[in-house]
């Protein structure tokens, strides 16, 4: 099978997508060949703005119905593949809009979440990110915890700090993830994972998702397909083969505004860090340039069946292990 028929045939997952949601958005995941996404709806945001763009969303689905669905299990993954569409999954960056109360939980879930990072670079009340001093997953935190294994949320821990994700890792009964991340054994960043935390997750069963975002990438913005491609290896060299897949953190569509709204503390407060310019690597500019990581991977020695696990078959299973269905 040739590189394009091999990702036209297989199921393509994107872990993450944070890029402005328009019509034109979704035809460029149509033109990627992508079966489905975890798409962010809340970062700094509370309940009620979290509602509202949930709200927004499901009205762009509606009228973009010819080019995607909703995903609520992994069997509408298998369906969108059917129907030449792509899967929205809805995810947060920060469980924030959980506020203080446990129950909204299951109405997020209910609403069609089905991963929600537990923090968003700082402290939230359930623990801390990956940019302060941390300290541990909080009481609440683990009651949050013990709340979506039951519904059905995934833990995502991309953002989240090393102690928090720890204790996190230890207290889930579900398998949990790095959504999207990078290895600090090839380029040392706040936002990057140990080769020891990377084991850690794999064998307490959870999975990473790898990023291309290039301020963490080890060459920056001059960063190509190839150099993801190392950065893919280099962790599944670590978790193996069945504990990986793809998180690209796409932004695509977003100003310098939004960038500034991510990078202060609740969206407006302190700095947390200066991403510079942000140009993904050549090769996989846009979510449209899908099937050149599929040509990648091959051109690297990959095997088909590694590929399809790497593009997308190892996504699906673990959120079946988490979602039930």
């Amino acid at each position: 099978m040739n590189p394009q028929d091999l990702h036209d045939d297989a199921i393509v997952i994107d872990g993450l997508i944070i890029a402005k949601w328009n019509r034109e958005l979704l035809e460029d995941m149509r033109r990627g060949g992508l079966t489905a996404a975890n798409c962010t709806v809340s970062v700094w945001e509370g309940f009620q703005a979290t509602v509202d763009n949930i709200v927004a969303s499901n009205q762009l689905m509606a009228e973009c119905s010819d080019l995607v669905r909703p995903v609520r299990t992994t069997a509408d993954i298998t369906r969108a593949k059917e129907e030449g569409k792509t899967g929205i999954i809805y995810g947060f960056q920060n469980a924030h809009a959980f506020e203080d109360q446990i129950g909204y939980v299951e109405i997020f879930k209910q609403l069609g979440v089905g991963i929600v990072q537990l923090c968003y670079n700082t402290q939230n009340l359930v623990g801390t990110g990956c940019y302060e001093r941390d300290g541990g997953l909080s009481g609440f935190g683990r009651e949050i915890v013990a709340e979506m294994n039951r519904v059905g949320i995934m833990c995502d821990l991309s953002h989240v700090g090393a102690k928090t994700s720890e204790e996190v890792i230890l207290e889930s009964r579900k398998p949990v993830c790095y959504s999207h991340c990078l290895p600090s054994g090839l380029k040392e960043h706040p936002r990057n994972k140990s080769d020891e935390e990377l084991k850690f997750i794999a064998d307490h069963g959870g999975f990473v998702g790898v990023t291309m975002f290039a301020p963490f990438l080890k060459k920056g913005i001059d960063s190509t397909i190839e150099d993801y491609c190392e950065a893919i290896e280099y962790v599944m060299n670590i978790v193996g083969e069945d504990a990986i897949g793809i998180g690209t953190d796409f932004t695509q569509g977003h100003d310098q505004d939004f960038f500034e709204w991510l990078t202060h503390d609740k969206g407006y407060a302190r700095r947390l860090t200066r991403f510079g310019k942000i140009v993904n690597p050549e090769g996989i500019r846009t979510i449209g340039e899908f099937p050149n990581l599929t040509e990648a991977l091959l051109r690297r020695g990959f095997s088909e069946p590694l590929v399809r696990k790497i593009m997308g078959e190892n996504w699906v299973r673990v959120l079946k292990d988490v979602w039930g269905a």
